[in-house]
């Protein structure tokens, strides 16, 4: 693709409102993750390599400028550090503030997760007979990865901390392409 075709596509896709590039993902990171989901295999697998991969390469939280890493009083923030060409995989880079939390959602594919900076608090949930239940707290401090797959991913996240929390968001699927990895948010009572 030429450079003015690439530009015109980015232009394109910031007036539809997707999210654009605006980190650099350290190419070391992008290409073993590449690796890991051209292997092939289920969701739940190519979750679990990839996992392995940040486990043994996972970065600081200096991969985005100090404005960002401030974090936005009005919300968690998701910093895009790459798309891979191919739409198999994105990686993005979240920024909370204390007591931010995302919405009780889903996903739309495969997600692998580490802790950078701080920690972040999860619920999982499980929908029974109209109501969510938890089925899982998971305190996740620096260093901790996680990976899941649908059916089973919904969840919900939280920075339950003082400090500001940073972490590293790989998805199985080109968030420039779909806007957002979750499938649905639950409004549901819990149990």
């Amino acid at each position: 693709m030429s450079r003015s075709t690439a530009s015109a596509v980015a232009s394109a896709q910031a007036c539809a409102g997707m999210p654009q590039v605006v980190g650099t993902c350290p190419r070391f990171l992008a290409a073993a993750i590449r690796h890991e989901v051209r292997a092939r295999g289920s969701w739940r697998e190519t979750a679990d390599r990839v996992a392995a991969v940040l486990r043994h390469h996972l970065p600081g939280p200096d991969l985005l400028t100090p404005e960002q890493l401030a974090g936005d009083p009005s919300g968690y923030q998701t910093h895009l550090v790459h798309a891979e060409p191919d739409g198999s995989f994105s990686v993005a880079v979240m920024v909370w503030l204390p007591g931010q939390r995302t919405p009780i959602h889903d996903h739309l594919t495969w997600c692998v997760t580490a802790v950078l900076q701080g920690a972040e608090y999860e619920e999982i949930f499980a929908v029974r007979d109209g109501y969510l239940r938890v089925v899982a707290r998971n305190r996740n401090p620096v260093g901790a990865v996680g990976g899941f797959a649908p059916p089973g991913d919904i969840h919900q996240v939280r920075n339950s901390g003082t400090e500001v929390a940073v972490s590293m968001h790989v998805y199985g699927t080109d968030i420039t392409r779909v806007g957002s990895s979750i499938r649905r948010e639950y409004d549901l009572p819990i149990r």
